[in-house]
């Protein structure tokens, strides 16, 4: 079953939101923050009261509060839901811009050197927001975590409050070109670090502990298999997939054949692979980008199948760069260059898609890069162009039947009431008159 981009829902508020979008610019960062207007008439635009005073000063708000975000579903009605959007994250939480800025005492000296200027006036100075976001982990908290090559930090985020963590690149760790992460059950993180040549490890108190280089080139994507306690690295500088004990991180093997300068495209072979993710099964499913495939392979390392071919339509890749599984096993693939969401069976059967066109709205991609599913279905995915994350929530079969048996015994009640209504009109008009 096909799903389209976008609901009618949202196609109501496209020019709206285009309009109020190209009037927003961060400053200090050299971005177009995309997801925040001024709204000069909030009365006319999002049918706030007509009786509010005009002295009342203007709020900034998302240019997504105007959109019921609850509507926004693939596929559409009246088919039962399998995603719906959630919410979306483009930097730290932001300020509370009609908060009125705090009156800074100036010292004597500041005032006798004329170095007075006002502080505080701009509520996003020091504020950080996402530049080239690209891998994602959730930890046993719920907490989203982003890896970001170009902010060079990880943002922690906790997607019920937008409360915001960091960790910094020369403050709490040394980062080159963070790409890939993985989170493991006792909320260890594991980072790659594509130019340091190297996977770094932190606590579960996001402080470094220890550094894993090992036969790396280029790590780029990270997965973490729980049960079977394995690391999988994603090495495009060596076109291989490298596999380490996830806790005394030795070198245990490697997939795919070396030395291959991004040519082979043999079974089991990779060029540039990137993305990386492990069913409850232990099967490892690899985003083989300049390939336009999917691979898998079992725990031991041996090679299952491949699907899927180079093409710009859905059913096709033609740059697949993230992927993962859910918990019903379909295997969810990012396409950068179509910049598309694909849901397929675990046999590659496409089921469903997200995506038909560039853009910024909900359920648009714009530099698609990765994807993460959490263990309560939630679905995460990172862009550049803009730089933020996009929050679904994944319908499981059996959320889907139970929704589904519903409409079915509501739609039998109303059939069954029209019935008795209908005979015991029928029998009023055939009463014998008295």
């Amino acid at each position: 079953m096909f799903s389209k981009a976008l609901n009618s829902v949202v196609k109501e508020h496209i020019s709206m939101v285009e309009r109020q979008q190209k009037s927003i610019q961060i400053a200090e960062m050299g971005l177009v923050l995309l997801l925040l207007v001024t709204l000069a008439i909030p009365s006319l635009v999002f049918g706030a009261d007509k009786k509010k005073k005009s002295n009342e000063p203007e709020k900034v708000v998302s240019a997504l509060e105007g959109i019921d975000k609850s509507k926004i579903v693939w596929p559409q009605p009246p088919n039962v839901a399998r995603v719906k959007y959630l919410d979306y994250f483009a930097g730290e939480k932001l300020p509370d811009f009609n908060a009125k800025p705090a009156k800074s005492k100036n010292a004597w000296m500041d005032r006798l050197a004329g170095t007075t200027a006002n502080k505080g006036d701009d509520p996003l100075k020091n504020h950080f927001f996402l530049g080239e976001p690209h891998g994602l982990a959730v930890d046993s908290k719920g907490k989203l975590y982003v890896a970001d090559s170009k902010v060079g930090a990880i943002f922690i985020f906790d997607p019920e409050t937008h409360d915001t963590e960091m960790i910094m690149n020369g403050r709490h760790a040394n980062f080159a070109m963070i790409m890939g992460l993985a989170v493991d059950d006792s909320d260890k993180l594991f980072v790659a670090d594509s130019q340091s040549h190297a996977v770094l490890i932190f606590g579960a108190n996001h402080r470094q502990e220890s550094v894993l280089r090992e036969g790396m080139v280029n790590p780029t994507g990270l997965a973490i298999d729980t049960e079977n306690r394995f690391l999988y690295v994603a090495d495009i500088g060596l076109d291989q997939v490298l596999v380490y004990d996830a806790d005394n991180f030795n070198l245990i093997r490697k997939i795919g054949t070396p030395g291959t300068k991004h040519t082979s495209s043999k079974p089991g072979d990779f060029s540039k692979p990137t993305g990386v993710a492990v069913d409850k099964e232990g099967n490892v499913y690899v985003a083989d980008m300049l390939n336009a495939r999917i691979e898998i392979f079992d725990a031991d390392g041996n090679f299952i199948r491949t699907f899927g071919k180079r093409g710009d339509g859905p059913g096709y890749f033609a740059m697949p760069k993230g992927v993962a599984v859910d918990t019903d096993g379909h295997i969810w693939v990012t396409d950068s260059m179509q910049n598309r969401i694909q849901l397929f069976s675990s046999e590659g059967e496409l089921l469903m898609f997200i995506g038909s066109a560039q853009g910024k709205l909900p359920g648009q991609f714009s530099g698609l890069q990765g994807i993460a599913i959490d263990k309560t279905n939630r679905v995460f995915t990172t862009e550049v162009f803009p730089g933020r994350v996009q929050e679904f929530r994944y319908v499981t079969q059996a959320e889907a039947k139970t929704e589904f048996d519903r409409r079915e015994a509501e739609k039998k009640a109303k059939q069954a009431g029209s019935s008795s209504a209908a005979s015991a009109k029928l029998g009023e008009k055939t009463e014998p008159s008295k």
